[in-house]
């Protein structure tokens, strides 16, 4: 007795194995979190160091070069850039995904700690800064106020509404943008300090050391103790004013003597707007383990008391929030799981012509997808896109067991036997092939699983989503679906006719006629092995050709209802200059129906802005067409800035532009940049690009101030004296903090801007002798005026500069990396070197791992049929049928058939077609086998079991087929992705199906065993014992 007659003869227990995958499937789906992907953690610990006032050569030599050595010698880094600018050091260290962050963290400020003496005694401390998981922002929420002053809108933000949202749970953090924090500001008259005898440097010691924050204890007696206090530090702007800085004859020199001293901001060189007017934004970070859907509910319904608590003039607005892009995939792609099963259910009954049959593999699907999610849970799985996604590929995989079953048991009918001895006979037959074809697509899916970097990363959940759903498939198709064909079907009852019965003569009918057409090709074809064999040979080959000349990418573009736009400004340009240009992006955006708001961030090296659009159903122009025309308007309307737009990448992990082309050198930055100038002009004429543009420039204009030393060295002045003054009346670096209302606040003495509008006046500031009098500074020095780089880049600690930008429309990323690679081999000296960052880097780590997952999953399947079959043989006559579909479904990408491209979603898809059609082999090679030990020959075998298998291998390749349908179809939020899986299950699995019903039958008939002589053999032998045996017994 078989395993399967177990449930054949006891359909309690059948039914109470599916009930217990059914119970245990709804609870875990209604545990499961729901997320747009799953979860990774792309970490980037960013180090921030400001030197106030330092250029940017003074930067990378004393502040960025020790950092990053240091910082480069932890572990756990994908790779490190640094930016020197003017009076900071930006260091940023992009970890390897799902490397511990806490652990990286840790090390890294480790290392900053043992290389801090290093540093000049002026440099602030560095600041570390951590992003894990998402490392852009989930939503943004703006403020704006006609009344209220962009530092009163700020502070007011830190003070209330920050605290409120940070405590949302999964926050890790609420950060503000575009904040204008209160200081002290001592605008200082350089006139006036000349005329006290007074020196900046000397303003700001006087500064320090009159606001002191003292902690003096308490008094202990015997019985009684109390604190004491001491009026040391000032927290008003009046005691500021009222500090004496100096006496002059006995007379005390106040601070409001030399200074105006008022409550400002921290900056003067940002802003931040909301559809043209100033604002201030706080972006939410989503914490790496934290539910996306779930925060972004969460923040959404601590936003309406963070509204009525509002002060009068106050006003705010949720500016973008990336869930809504997240809940309309979602539920896109829940449509098309119902679509699906629609459609399947329709195939079915088309093949069947019977409700009683169609309903026993439409019951199948239901508890094969819900048993899945028990699977999803115990493996700490989430239900996100690419689940889903598995999901609408597994009712076309978990309705196939159960048709296959139905199919058999209705040959068995017809053949005159009961259904519950029908029943009891197909399980029998099909317990072996089913679980083979279990095994073998459990094979496909796990390398996918396994395999590294960001694609095993994302697609690890989609992999055993399948894998689980064909294994709960299978549990069935062995348990209930026997059962229920016992108890559901009927024999044909002669001369009783119904509609019924005449739907199923009718489709019987036609199915016949298929099959003798189809009998007549494979015997014609089988005459001609040898023409059969050149055919598939040339289709192997083939699939090398067609791969290699395919289009390729990371992934595709998807609608994500922004735009954005960012733009490099002149390297002297004010900010009232800034926000001209950035109020021309935003009346341009304002002319499209399609805006519903835009933002706008100007930062001292970047103008940076967005436009939100209506939902893409409510729209004529798709965000890629507004792009596109955003584009042309802008470098129009806004001429003298380097303006692109693009769109957020459509993977997680990368943020910035597309293309992002990293050149290095040991080279000086002027060398580098003519090499810059000449590879972006080359780059540009191929017309493949959009924009592309060079963070190396060197274009900045700078006064340098050229010293004496003779000069100084005569009136006693050390280089201390003259730089001491300079930079604290001229940087804008802070002295100490404040107390005001329970907060802390900057002191920043700064020479007003009316005594800093040209170097002339600079050169009329004071300074110093040993002897105390004061000389103006044209006595020792005067100004020579260069060009010098905005900034200078390093790219894993070697001088570098990156070449980024957009493609071209109809040019993706593999191409456009292809002609970068051309221009470097035309450009680029023979000793730089070039490198990749941002989505660029993706893609080439990723292009490398396909070749590997899927020989991998070629060999696993392989391993499984052999053992499955106890032969070599089979397993490769089975895989022939691998070429004939991957080759069908590379015909569609290479033609790029609705913008079709290999990306990680066609390869997955690929990889995943590899398991779908070899069940089709499974099932004739087993049958053909099977034929053989029953005395047939080979020839007679694998014709009789091609005639056998023909139905149900049509029917499960419609069903798939058609059911994914809705995927090619779709529209809306992820369509792009849907569709090129869509396409590659579609078209791989109906050519590869009809190509495999001709081949496999030819390499069959030249590969496999002849068992036929070992059934004669095994006849002969049992005759002859039975032969001696009676000869014996006489």
């Amino acid at each position: 007795m078989r395993f399967t007659d177990i449930f054949v003869r006891r359909p309690v227990l059948a039914s109470v194995v599916s009930l217990l995958i059914l119970v245990m499937g709804l609870r875990s789906l209604v545990t499961l979190p729901t997320l747009q992907y799953p979860r990774t953690q792309n970490a980037v610990v960013t180090v921030t160091t400001s030197y106030f006032g330092a250029d940017p050569a003074t930067v990378a030599g004393f502040v960025t070069t020790p950092l990053e050595n240091a910082i480069a010698q932890a572990n756990g880094i994908d790779y490190l850039t640094s930016t020197s600018q003017v009076g900071t050091s930006t260091i940023t260290a992009n970890l390897r995904l799902n490397y511990d962050s806490g652990k990286a963290l840790t090390e890294i400020s480790t290392k900053i700690d043992s290389v801090l003496n290093q540093l000049p005694s002026a440099v602030q401390r560095p600041v570390i800064t951590v992003k894990i998981g998402q490392t852009t922002d989930a939503m943004y929420i703006g403020f704006n106020s006609d009344i209220l002053t962009s530092s009163q809108v700020t502070d007011y933000l830190i003070r209330v509404v920050q605290p409120r949202l940070q405590s949302v749970p999964g926050v890790q953090t609420a950060e503000l943008i575009g904040g204008k924090t209160f200081a002290l500001r001592a605008w200082l008259d350089p006139v006036k300090l000349a005329a006290y005898g007074l020196t900046a440097s000397e303003l700001s010691a006087a500064l320090q050391g009159n606001d002191y924050i003292a902690g003096l204890g308490s008094t202990k007696g015997e019985m009684v103790q109390v604190t004491l206090t001491a009026a040391t530090s000032m927290h008003s702007l009046e005691e500021f004013r009222n500090l004496v800085v100096k006496q002059v004859s006995g007379a005390n020199v106040k601070l409001r003597d030399v200074a105006n001293v008022t409550l400002g901001s921290e900056d003067y060189e940002s802003s931040v707007a909301f559809n043209g007017k100033k604002a201030v934004y706080i972006g939410i970070l989503v914490a790496p383990n934290a539910n996306l859907l779930d925060v972004v509910k969460g923040v959404k319904d601590a936003y309406p008391d963070i509204l009525k608590s509002l002060p009068q003039g106050l006003n705010s607005e949720i500016v973008y929030d990336t869930t809504e892009f997240v809940n309309s995939s979602i539920d896109e792609v829940v449509h098309t799981l119902i679509e699906a099963i629609l459609i399947v259910t329709g195939v079915v009954f088309m093949f069947l012509g019977s409700w009683r049959s169609v309903v026993i593999p439409i019951v199948a699907i239901p508890l094969s997808l819900v048993g899945t999610f028990t699977i999803l849970l115990a493996l700490g799985f989430s239900i996100n896109l690419l689940t889903l996604l598995a999901l609408v590929l597994a009712i076309g995989l978990v309705v196939d067991d159960a048709i296959i079953v139905v199919e058999n048991v209705n040959r068995h009918l017809a053949d005159g036997l009961k259904p519950f001895d029908a029943a009891l006979q197909a399980a029998r037959e099909l317990a072996g092939p089913i679980i083979a074809m279990t095994i073998v697509l459990i094979a496909v899916y796990v390398p996918i699983g396994f395999q590294g970097g960001l694609t095993g990363a994302l697609f690890v959940e989609f992999a055993f989503t399948l894998a689980g759903s064909v294994t709960v498939s299978a549990i069935i198709a062995l348990t209930l679906s026997p059962v229920s064909c016992a108890l559901v079907l009927k024999a044909p009852q002669a001369g009783q006719e119904t509609l019924e019965t005449k739907i199923v003569a009718f489709i019987d009918a036609k199915m016949d006629w298929v099959k003798e057409r189809y009998h007549r090709l494979l015997e014609r074809s089988l005459h001609f092995v040898p023409v059969t064999l050149t055919f598939g040979g040339l289709v192997l080959l083939s699939i090398f050709w067609l791969y290699s000349n395919s289009k390729n990418e990371l992934a595709p573009n998807e609608d994500q209802g922004v735009v954005f736009a960012q733009s490099t400004s002149a390297p002297n340009a004010t900010l009232k200059q800034k926000l001209f240009y950035g109020d021309q992006v935003y009346q341009t955006f304002a002319k499209h129906p399609e805006m519903t708001s835009s933002f706008q961030i100007v930062t001292p090296g970047l103008i940076f802005g967005g436009v939100v659009l209506t939902p893409a159903d409510k729209r004529k122009m798709s965000a890629e067409q507004l792009q596109q025309a955003l584009q042309q308007e802008l470098a129009s309307s806004v001429p003298g800035q380097r303006l692109v737009t693009f769109q957020p990448q459509p993977l997680p992990g990368s943020n910035g532009l597309p293309i992002q082309f990293v050149v290095q050198s040991t080279d000086t930055f002027d060398k580098m940049n003519d090499i810059s100038r000449e590879f972006l002009s080359k780059a540009l004429a191929t017309g493949n690009f959009m924009f592309l543009d060079t963070d190396l420039k060197i274009d900045q204009p700078q006064m340098s101030l050229v010293i004496d030393r003779e000069k100084t060295a005569q009136l006693g002045l050390r280089m201390l004296d003259v730089g001491g003054a300079l930079t604290t009346g001229l940087s804008g670096g802070y002295t100490q903090y404040f107390g005001l209302d329970g907060r802390s606040y900057k002191v920043i003495p700064q020479m007003a801007q009316q005594f800093r509008l040209n170097p002339d006046q600079i050169l009329n500031y004071y300074i110093k002798t040993a002897d105390g009098s004061s000389v103006p500074l044209s006595t020792v020095a005067k100004f020579q005026t260069m060009v010098v780089p905005e900034s200078l880049n390093h790219f894993q600690q070697i001088n570098s500069f990156t070449i980024s930008g957009v493609a071209a429309p109809g040019v993706i990323a593999g191409e456009a990396l292809a002609t970068l690679k051309e221009v470097a081999a035309q450009t680029l000296p023979a000793s730089y070197t070039i490198d990749y960052a941002g989505a660029l880097r993706q893609f080439v780590q990723e292009s490398s791992g396909f070749a590997v997952t899927f020989g991998f999953a070629l060999i696993i399947i392989f391993l499984a049929l052999a053992a499955q079959f106890e032969s070599f043989r089979d397993p490769l006559i089975i895989l022939v049928s691998v070429p004939m579909s991957i080759a069908g479904a590379l015909v569609f990408i290479m033609l790029g058939f609705g913008g079709a491209s290999i990306n990680i979603y066609t390869q997955v898809g690929l990889v995943t077609l590899m398991g779908l059609i070899s069940k089709h082999g499974i099932l004739i090679v087993e049958f053909a086998n099977e034929q053989q030990h029953s005395g047939k020959t080979k020839y007679e075998a694998i014709i009789e079991a091609t005639s056998i298998r023909l139905r149900p291998i049509l029917m499960t390749t419609a069903a798939m087929v058609l059911g994914v349908l809705p995927l090619i179809m779709a529209t809306g939020a992820g369509a792009a992705s849907r569709y090129n899986m869509g396409l590659v299950i579609a078209s791989g699995l109906s050519i590869g199906t009809l190509f495999t019903l001709f081949v496999l039958p030819a390499v069959y008939l030249v590969l496999a065993a002849d068992h036929s002589k070992h059934v004669e053999a095994a006849t002969d032998a049992e005759t002859e014992a039975r032969a001696r045996a009676q000869t014996s017994h006489a």
